[in-house]
């Protein structure tokens, strides 16, 4: 899923974008916090990491912004800011974590996983869908368990489908979950990716059905029909 990094020490910021990205996700960056609150209500998120001392104000001030414009969006801090009262104060103004500098790539990860599951409202890596099996922590995924040799975009997008199976998930959803703000996006490429999907699951495998003029729902077994 789609991530924003908001983080003005740049060579950190790199070094985070690029963990992040081999692990699957779509990462934005931001160097400030001015334009955040825009950017919130124009693009999907599935989390936000914000540092606490930004070059045009303070990280929780931000976070303030984010929960009074009544935005759910989960907020991880992270700072090098690690005293008790710090951390009381981020998670008494609506932070859902709290990871202090210095600290291990492979713990910000998994902490990553971790909120981007409870803020879909499924915090189990395993999503299944009939005898389709994704495994979000390992960003693998099997069709009954022969594994499916996809791609970084089709992994989102399976995700984006698998998570709310059975539901319509408009193109334009889509778009905002697998590409960041910094590329730019064909009109097809969704037809694209899914059409690939398609092919992986084969005739054995969920439908991806296409609604037209809405967009896209996985539904369990069922030979695909590719409408």
């Amino acid at each position: 899923m789609r991530i924003l990094i908001v983080e003005d020490d740049e060579a950190l910021a790199r070094g985070i974008v690029a963990s992040l990205r081999l692990s699957g996700f779509i990462v934005d960056h931001e160097a400030g916090g001015s334009g955040i609150l825009p950017l919130l209500g124009r693009e999907a998120y599935a989390l936000v990491v914000l540092d606490l001392g930004l070059p045009d104000g303070s990280g929780l001030a931000v976070l303030r912004e984010i929960r009074r414009a009544g935005l759910t969006v989960p907020v991880m801090i992270l700072t090098a800011r690690a005293s008790v009262d710090d951390r009381v104060a981020g998670l008494d103004l609506g932070a859902d974590d709290y990871l202090a500098k210095p600290f291990d790539p492979a713990e910000l990860e998994a902490r990553v996983r971790a909120l981007v599951r409870r803020g879909r409202g499924r915090p189990d890596p395993i999503v299944t869908c009939a005898d389709l099996v994704l495994d979000r922590a390992g960003q693998v995924a099997t069709l009954a368990g022969r594994v499916l040799p996809l791609r970084k975009r089709e992994l989102a997008i399976l995700e984006s489908l698998i998570t709310r199976a059975g539901r319509v998930v408009t193109k334009e959803r889509l778009v905002a979950e697998v590409f960041g703000t910094d590329e730019e996006t064909s009109p097809n490429a969704i037809e694209v990716y899914v059409a690939r999907l398609r092919r992986h699951f084969g005739p054995s495998g969920p439908r991806i059905v296409t609604m037209r003029g809405l967009g896209y729902l996985i539904e369990p077994g069922g030979p695909e029909d590719g409408r």
